[in-house]
Order: C-alpha cells, then sequence, then structure tokens
C-alpha cells in the first residue's frame, strides 16, 4: 500500500465518508477552498493508479469508489507512525499522550477495561 499525499489523502477522506461518487459531487463535498474540478480529476487519475480508487463508466460520467477501507488505511499508517515516532512502541505514544494532556485519567481507565474486555 503506497502512501498518500495530503491531496490524495482529503479526496480518499470524501470517498470514505459518502460512499461512490462522480467527480462534481467530490469537488461539492471537499472542504472550501474547494479544488478546481481539474486537480481533483488528476488526482483521482493517480488514486486509481495506486489502487486506492476504482472507476465506474457511465456514458460520460465516472463514478468513483474507495478500494481501500479508511480501517485498513489508518491501521498501516498509525503502525508506521509508530515505527518512526515512538519505537515501535505504543506505550510510549501513550506516555507521550499523557505528558502532553491529550489523554485523560478517564480516558486511560477506559481503554484499560477494553484490553480486559479483548484479552477474555
Amino acid at each position: 500500500m503506497k502512501q498518500l499525499t495530503k491531496a490524495e489523502e482529503q479526496i480518499m477522506q470524501v470517498l470514505w465518508k459518502h460512499g461512490a461518487l462522480f467527480l462534481g459531487d467530490i469537488v461539492d463535498a471537499m472542504p472550501i477552498p474547494k479544488p478546481h474540478q481539474n486537480t481533483v480529476a488528476t488526482i483521482l487519475r493517480i488514486l486509481v493508479e495506486k489502487e486506492y480508487v476504482s472507476i465506474q463508466v457511465f456514458g460520460r460520467q465516472h463514478q468513483y469508489a474507495a478500494l481501500i477501507a479508511k480501517e485498513a488505511y489508518s491501521k498501516k499508517n498509525i503502525k508506521k507512525m509508530v515505527q518512526n515516532y515512538f519505537d515501535g512502541s505504543f506505550v510510549n505514544v501513550v506516555s507521550f499522550m499523557m505528558k502532553e494532556k491529550n489523554i485523560s485519567v478517564e480516558e486511560l481507565e477506559s481503554l484499560l477495561q477494553q484490553i480486559k474486555k479483548s484479552k477474555k
């Protein structure tokens, strides 16, 4: 699975959220400032080449759909981030989050409960 650029990921977010869409619908769903339709079409062509997106042709219209699930992409990127920035340790991630005050004790307790439930 190849890495996505920020622009590619932005389009994938639209497809993940809305499902299969035509080019105009993708542009409409993009955040402001909206990119030009030609730019989106070029990025979609690249996403098709990278095998992230499929095309279905309806006359002169092309409908685009995500081939890769958001969860699969997220899982790969989280593992890569943990490997690159936290020595492959999720403990280091949680420790970092605690130091930065991005996670509360209550959230940690909730995570612990989820871990305990998944072990059963």
